[in-house]
């Protein structure tokens, strides 16, 4: 199986900063691939949070991740703080991607480029729902 590949978008909807903490790191010494997952979930929770959406509610629905993508660039250590640059793409009528990119903060290292899949979802009626237009609004007409 060949190895996947994940192409960045030229432009970020949004950036934000997590220090690794003690318990990120996994008996390798190094930045745990389960928290790479945390660190973009955190991410999206702020991006989210600064449109006035949670995850339960996004003008109606909330979502849910469909699919996720890791592809791992570098390690990163306990003490270093990330950037990580979030964007939304590919959408769908009934969802989109995330795309982040995430890069040690003093050296610009890249550590790793993350895609999660999402599909709204409406917990009431326990159905896929479409896009929300206040969502498609904000991040489908960017420059």
């Amino acid at each position: 199986m060949g190895r996947v590949h994940l192409d960045l978008p030229d432009k970020f909807d949004f950036s934000t900063e997590l220090s690794i903490r003690v318990n990120d790191i996994n008996y390798g010494g190094h930045l745990g691939h389960d928290t790479i997952l945390s660190l973009t979930h955190e991410a999206r929770v702020r991006l989210l949070s600064k449109h006035g959406f949670t995850e339960i509610n996004i003008d109606g629905p909330g979502l849910i991740i469909s699919d996720v993508v890791i592809v791992y660039k570098s390690e990163a250590f306990y003490g270093e703080t990330l950037k990580i640059e979030v964007a939304t793409r590919d959408f769908s009528k009934y969802g989109c991607d995330f795309v982040y990119k995430i890069t040690e903060k003093e050296t610009l290292r890249e550590i790793a480029r993350v895609k999660t899949g999402i599909v709204f979802f409406d917990y009431e009626e326990r159905k896929v729902a479409p896009v929300p237009e206040k969502f498609r609004e904000i991040f489908l007409t960017k420059d």
